[in-house]
Order: structure tokens, then sequence, then C-alpha cells
């Protein structure tokens, strides 16, 4: 398949720009993938749509505020760091802009002085490995210093750092969240719960590589980015127990189902641990735990368009992005949400 057969024409408006005041107030698509049926809820009416047994897998991974505004010590030049992973205790690799500003050896002087780095190599995509140097404690200072890594699609200004944050946000390590969750609050959370639906809280640190456009002609020829995920022992044994006794899996976000598709061997049963994954999955793969996804709508021609296609079929998901096109939807991160069951 084509990168190009994933294709719409979104228009611009529709990118949702603000989170809503209330997280679930946003609205909720539904696509029966089987009948094609598609209906129009709002996102407190998940519960609907849930059985008693069913288990509902979350991503409790938390962002951490990675983009840093600092200058060249010798020139005062101004230069941004994006923060992506971490290779050993004070060393990052990073995005840096503008990259010519960043090679081996150069110092960048960010807060006064609070924090300073110094580039010691360039890796991959052009990527530089930072070695930083502070008094104190690292995650306070870049809490002081650091600003939320937005995508590029959003232009406002974020007021408050915990709207690009889940409720349940526990393990730092994104450069992203994973925004299907965004829409969740303690109460709605509580509702399913009491309801007899099992909750598995796993982690995959989702890095930028989500927003990198493909740029292969076919989408076979795409080499996807790694990110660490971990499973714990006590959620492998809730969603192999729910598959053993015949209920759904129904993931939170494309990055929960990326990570128990990681973990699972052919016959669906998830082994417990970590590790780094670098699964692509597009339309003709086969799922081996996942029954259902809450989800956000996605960008053309991404991955993540490409991964909802595989479980719906990219003729019924196009579809489904132009009803809601047509009955404007917000769109990406801070968008509405969509359940395919």
């Amino acid at each position: 398949m084509d990168v190009k057969d994933f294709y719409f024409d979104l228009p611009k408006e529709l990118i949702a720009q603000d989170p809503l005041e209330d997280r679930s107030s946003s609205r909720l698509l539904v696509l029966d993938r089987k009948t094609g049926r598609i209906s129009h809820q709002g996102f407190r009416d998940l519960p609907r749509y849930l059985r008693p047994g069913d288990c509902l897998v979350i991503n409790d991974t938390k962002v951490i505020p990675a983009r840093l505004f600092g200058v060249k010590k010798d020139t005062l030049a101004k230069i941004e760091v994006l923060l992506l992973k971490r290779r050993e205790k004070d060393v990052w690799e990073t995005l840096v802009k503008p990259g010519k500003k960043a090679k081996p050896g150069t110092e960048i002087v960010f807060g006064d002085g609070l924090l300073t780095g110094t580039v010691l190599d360039t890796v991959d995509e052009g990527n530089r490995l930072i070695r930083f140097s502070y008094e104190g404690i690292f995650e306070e200072i870049l809490d002081k210093l650091g600003h939320m890594p937005l995508p590029p699609y959003i232009t406002h200004q974020l007021k408050d750092k915990n709207r690009y944050q889940t409720v349940y946000a526990v393990h730092e390590g994104s450069a992203a969240a994973p925004t299907a969750g965004l829409h969740f609050t303690h109460e709605l959370l509580e509702q399913i719960e009491e309801m007899g639906v099992k909750i598995a809280k796993v982690t995959l640190h989702v890095g930028l590589g989500t927003f990198r456009p493909v740029k292969a002609e076919h989408i076979a020829d795409h080499h996807m980015h790694s990110e660490f995920y971990q499973i714990g022992e006590e959620a492998a044994q809730v969603i192999n127990a729910t598959k053993a006794d015949g209920s759904r899996v129904i993931c939170v976000g494309t990055t929960s189902c990326r990570t128990v598709e990681s973990a699972a061997d052919k016959q669906g049963a998830v082994k417990a641990g970590s590790g780094w994954t670098e699964i692509f999955i597009y339309p003709g793969y086969r799922f081996n735990v996942l029954d259902g996804l809450v989800t956000n709508f996605h960008l053309p021609e991404s991955t993540l368009v490409m991964l909802v296609s595989a479980l719906a079929g990219r003729e019924q998901i196009l579809k489904a992005y132009e009803e809601a096109i047509k009955e404007r939807y917000r769109f990406f991160s801070f968008g509405d949400a969509m359940l395919i069951l």
C-alpha cells in the first residue's frame, strides 16, 4: 500500500488548539468495525459501550517539560533544545535548533546558568548528545526551566502544563502525551471500575517520532521509531485473564495498543517486562491482544491513521473521518475521540 492511500483533506480550523475546560466533555464518534455503523456520542457515554469483565489498558507515562531555550556560551546566540531520550544519568539525546550552531564542544547556557549543556556528539538523524551540568535535582530544574513539547500543529500557548498530561500520568519520560487518555477524569475512571471493568496500567514513553511524516512512498518501506515500554506482572496477569475469560481488551490510545502488541506472543499472551519497540502496525497486521480502541483523530498519511486502519479497515476509517469532518469534530491532540469496537 502507498502512503497516499491514507490521505484525507482536513480543514485547518478543525485542528484543536486548546484543551476543553472539562476533559470528559469532548465528543465521541463510535465505529462498529463489523457493520461500519457510526454513532455520535459524548465521551462521558463511553461506559455504555463497556461490559463487566472488559479490561481497559491505559498508558501511565508522564510528559516531561522537555523543551529548553538557551544561548551559546561564547556568542549568546539563541538555541532551542528538545530532550528526546535519556542515554545516561546526565546525557540526553536531543533535537537542537538551529543544528549548525551545535557542533561537538559547544556549550549552551539555560536559565542564567542554572543549567548548562555540552554537546558531545552528533548521532542518528542529526540529533545531538548533550551532557548537562547543574546543582541540585535535574527534574526540579527541568520543571522550572522547561516547556511542554507541544506538537507542531498547535500554535497556541498552553496555560496549564497539566492539561497536556493524563490524570493518571506517573512515570516521567515522554516527549509527547498519549492523547487519547486526556479525555479521562478520575470520576469517569472510578465509574468504569465500579461497573466491573478492570484497569491495566502499562508504560510507553512516547517519542517525537510519532509526529514525523512517513517519507517512504510505500508504507512497508517505512522504518518505525523506537520507544521504551514496560509492563508489570499485575498488568500482564489482568490482560491475560481477560483474554482467557473471553472478555475484551480495549486499549486507550495507539501507545497502549503498541505496548501490548509488542509484548504478546502469537497466542495473545502478554509477557511482563520492558524493552524497546519499533512495531509498525498497518493494514494486514493481525492483532493478538487488542479487541477495541479508544483513540483521537490522527494526521493524514501518519503511522497512527495506518494503525487504526489495520483495526477497522482503511475504507471504513476514511469514511468515519469524512463523517467527523462533516460533523465538525475537533482533530488531533486536544481534539475529540473515537471508539472502535
